[in-house]
């Protein structure tokens, strides 16, 4: 049987725009969608990998604790560097955001390109998969996720592959080694 891989981005945070956005905790409906997903049921999934971010972690050790699995954690699966700006207001965040992904070759603003952070993220994954036998959950952020995703379907970076408003809490899954089969899809439907 085809090896899963499940890719999950983080639910709903607490903004705070005091803090560092990787110091960013999940909101209390971040939090209730993780507890919801995990009374529900989770897939044969034999480690979890995060990045260090403090959202992805809520999201992941509570996962990996229920299903009794390894929790490892992952640098390289933090989400694009956006500390030259920091926190940006809603619509001047999607202003940039676009840019970031209309122009995958340039640092807007300061950030990590598009292409670079698409490498980083990849490299992150296809190691962690190499390491591993069985069905492996991934837990990040939209932004990279996204990347990951148009590298696994193999097109350019387009935004139009990303998760959409919502504050995230969507998953894509692949059987290791082919296509992802479909886009993102809302976390409950795990």
């Amino acid at each position: 049987m085809a090896r899963r891989a499940y890719y999950l981005s983080h639910p709903q945070v607490r903004i705070d725009p005091d803090l560092a956005i990787e110091a960013w905790g999940l909101s209390d409906i971040g939090h209730a969608r993780v507890a919801a997903l995990i009374a529900r049921g989770l897939p044969d999934i034999g480690v979890v990998y995060s990045s260090l971010e403090v959202k992805a972690l809520e999201t992941a050790r509570p996962m990996a604790d229920a299903l009794g699995c390894p929790l490892v954690t992952c640098a390289d699966m933090g989400e694009n560097d956006r500390s030259t700006t920091g926190f940006l207001p809603p619509a001047e965040f999607e202003t940039t955001a676009d840019r970031f992904f209309g122009e995958p070759d340039v640092s807007v603003r300061g950030w990590e390109t598009a292409r670079a952070a698409q490498a980083r993220i990849v490299s992150a994954v296809q190691s962690a998969l190499l390491d591993i036998s069985g069905n492996a959950l991934f837990v990040g952020h939209g932004g990279v996720g996204t990347l990951l995703l148009c590298a696994l379907r193999g097109v350019e970076i387009d935004r139009r592959y990303d998760q959409g408003p919502g504050g995230g809490g969507q998953v894509f899954d692949w059987k290791v080694g082919h296509k992802p089969e479909a886009g993102w899809r809302r976390m409950e439907d795990l």
